[in-house]
């Protein structure tokens, strides 16, 4: 089995990126690290909170941190999950992926070069 180095980064959806920025700023008490049209993102007590604009997330996601995308990917899938998205590169060297637990939860997974 994989290392899981547990839940640092939590993704939500909003259809008005201004107004979140403002109400999260407010509530984590930080200005974003990230400020993009696309995505506004926090480092806070050890976590990464993002605001997605438009997302089809349908809630929050909490991605698990881990060594090796891939071979937790097999795994979770071997175990019941659903690939949603496939590990990519969202820069940095940063892979992500998505899956679906039997519940049709969404999870995430990153993996950090």
């Amino acid at each position: 089995m994989t290392s899981v180095l547990g839940v640092k980064t939590v993704l939500h959806p909003v259809s008005d990126l201004p107004k979140a920025k403002a109400l999260y700023s407010a509530l984590l008490g930080v200005e974003p690290v990230a400020d993009a049209p696309y995505y506004v993102g926090y480092e806070v007590a050890g976590q990464h909170i993002g605001l997605v604009p438009n997302g089809d997330m349908g809630g929050p996601v909490a991605y698990w941190h881990v060594t090796d995308i891939e071979a937790k990917l097999a795994e979770v899938t071997a175990a019941g999950g659903t690939l949603k998205e496939a590990a990519h590169d969202v820069g940095g060297g940063r892979l992500v992926a998505s899956f679906t637990d039997p519940d049709g939860n969404v999870l995430g997974l990153v993996q950090d070069s």
